[in-house]
C-alpha cells in the first residue's frame, strides 16, 4: 500500500505540473502582439482622431487582417498595418483595436475621451458626400469660422495628399485618379485647423469626350511639328523671358512630342506662335491639344488661342487662357475700337489654374469658338480631360492689325510666376479644326 500511495502522489503531482505547463503555454499563445501607436490608453482626443496600429501575430497565429470599432459598433476592416481617421461623438468611449488570424481573433481595448468639437461652419456646395464624379470635378466651398476662430484660409487634399491652399471662399477644378477617395476640405485660423471629410468615387469620363466636329471640317493635324515657330517675349507681360522648343520622344502620345522650356524673371511670358494655314471664311474653330507639365514647372497662365485674318483685312482674335491669377478660364475681347484696339481679358465662371493641374501626366484640352460677320466671337465651351466646362459668352473681338490676308495663327503662351523660375511643358498633337 505505501508504494501504491507514493505512486498516486507522484501521479497527482505530475498531472498538476502538466496542467500548469499547459496553462503556461496557453498564456504564452494568447500574448497580444497588437501594437497601437496612437492613441494611447486614457487619451483625451478631438474628433476625428487618428488610429495607427499594426501586428504580425494574432493570438499566436499569423495575422491576416486588423480593424477597429468604437464601443459595440461595427468593426472597420483594415490591413495588418494601418492608419485611419476615426470620427465619433463627444464623451467617453472604448476603442477596440482588433486582429484576425486563421480561426481566431484578438483585440486591445483603450479607454478614450472625445472632447466636443470646436465649431467650424465649413460649407461644401459641391460635391456631396458619397458622390460619384469624373475627373476633374468642381469643388466649391466656403467658411467664416475655423475651430471657433475666424478663418483665414481654406484648402483641400485627396486622401493623405498635400493640401492645396485656397481663400475662405473658392471654386476649384480637382483632379483625382479613378477609385474611392476621401476628400479633405480644410480650414485654418490663428493657431487652429479643422476639416470636413467627404467620401467620393471617381470614375473615368464618358468615351465621347469633347466638341462635335462635322465630317466636312478641315483638320490641320500636328501643328506642333511644323517648322518656323516664332518664339518671343510677350511685351504685355512684365520682366524678361526666354524660350526654346525641342523635339523629343518621351513622354509622347504620337511618337513625337515638342518640349517647351520657358525661363523667366518677374513673371515674364513667352509667346510661341506659327502660321499653319490661310482661310478668310471659316467661322467655327476647335483648338485641340495634349499638354504635360513637369513637377518642377512654375507658371501663372497657360494661353491657347488662335488668330484669323478675315476678308476685310481685320484680325479675329480667339483668345483663351487658364489663369492662375483669377483661378478661372479667361477669354479675350476688343475693349477699344477697330483702329484703337484694346485687348482685354474677361473672366468666365469655369474654374482653372495651371498650378493645380496634376503633374507628369497628359491633359487633353479642347476649346470651341465661333464668329459672325460683325466681328463678334462666341466662346462656347472648354473640355478638360473630357469634362465640359461651358463658357457661352459672346464679345466683340475684331482688330485692325494689318496682318497678311487669310493668315491662320496658332498660339501657345507660357507666363511665369514670381521673381524667377522655369516651366517645362510637353505638347503633343496640337490640331485645329475649322469649318
Amino acid at each position: 500500500m505505501p508504494v501504491i500511495h507514493r505512486r498516486v502522489i507522484r501521479g497527482s503531482l505530475m498531472k498538476r505540473f502538466l496542467f500548469a505547463a499547459l496553462a503556461l503555454v496557453g498564456c504564452t499563445a494568447s500574448i497580444q502582439a497588437i501594437t497601437v501607436s496612437t492613441p494611447t490608453n486614457g487619451a483625451q482626443l478631438t474628433s476625428p482622431f487618428t488610429v495607427t496600429a499594426s501586428t504580425s501575430m494574432c493570438a499566436g497565429v499569423p495575422a491576416v487582417s486588423m480593424g477597429y470599432s468604437i464601443d459595440s459598433g461595427t468593426a472597420m476592416i483594415e490591413p495588418t498595418s494601418f492608419t485611419a481617421k476615426v470620427a465619433t461623438s463627444a464623451g467617453k468611449h472604448v476603442l477596440h483595436v482588433k486582429c484576425w488570424g486563421k480561426n481566431t481573433h484578438d483585440e486591445v481595448l483603450l479607454n478614450i475621451t472625445v472632447a466636443a468639437a470646436a465649431i467650424s461652419d465649413i460649407t461644401v456646395t459641391t460635391p456631396s458626400n458619397g458622390a460619384t464624379l469624373s475627373s476633374p470635378f468642381t469643388l466649391t466651398a466656403s467658411t467664416k469660422t475655423c475651430a471657433s476662430k475666424p478663418a483665414v484660409s481654406m484648402g483641400y487634399s485627396i486622401d493623405s495628399g498635400t493640401a492645396v491652399i485656397e481663400p475662405t471662399s473658392f471654386s476649384a477644378a480637382v483632379s483625382a485618379p479613378s477609385g474611392a477617395h476621401v476628400l479633405h476640405v480644410k480650414c485654418w485660423g490663428q493657431g487652429v485647423a479643422d476639416q470636413k471629410l467627404l467620401n467620393i468615387n471617381v470614375v473615368q469620363p464618358t468615351a465621347s469626350k469633347g466638341p462635335t466636329v462635322p465630317s466636312y471640317a478641315y483638320v490641320q493635324q500636328q501643328i506642333d511639328l511644323l517648322p518656323n515657330w516664332r518664339i518671343k517675349h510677350d511685351p504685355a507681360t512684365p520682366g524678361t523671358a526666354t524660350g526654346s522648343m525641342t523635339l523629343v520622344s518621351d513622354p509622347t502620345l504620337t511618337g513625337q512630342t515638342v518640349k517647351y522650356l520657358t525661363k523667366f524673371t518677374d513673371a515674364g511670358g513667352i509667346l510661341y506662335s506659327n502660321t499653319y494655314g490661310h482661310d478668310t471664311d471659316s467661322k467655327s474653330f476647335v483648338y485641340d491639344v495634349h499638354v504635360w507639365l513637369t513637377a518642377d514647372s512654375v507658371l501663372s497662365n497657360l494661353e491657347m488661342d488662335g488668330n484669323q485674318v478675315i476678308r476685310n483685312g481685320d484680325t479675329i482674335i480667339y483668345g483663351f487662357q487658364c489663369s492662375g491669377y483669377s483661378g478661372v478660364w479667361e477669354y479675350t475681347e476688343n475693349a477699344g475700337t477697330l483702329e484703337q484696339t484694346k485687348a482685354h481679358w474677361l473672366k468666365s465662371t469655369a474654374p482653372c489654374n495651371p498650378a493645380k493641374w496634376t503633374r507628369n501626366t497628359w491633359h487633353h484640352i479642347q476649346i470651341s469658338v465661333s464668329r459672325d460677320d460683325s466681328g463678334n466671337v462666341t466662346y462656347h465651351s472648354v473640355w478638360f480631360d473630357g469634362q465640359e466646362q461651358p463658357i457661352n459668352k459672346t464679345v466683340m473681338s475684331e482688330f485692325s492689325l494689318g496682318w497678311a490676308l487669310g493668315a491662320l495663327v496658332a498660339n501657345f503662351q507660357v507666363d511665369g510666376l514670381g521673381a524667377s523660375g522655369s516651366a517645362t511643358i510637353y505638347v503633343d498633337n496640337l490640331k485645329m479644326s475649322r469649318w
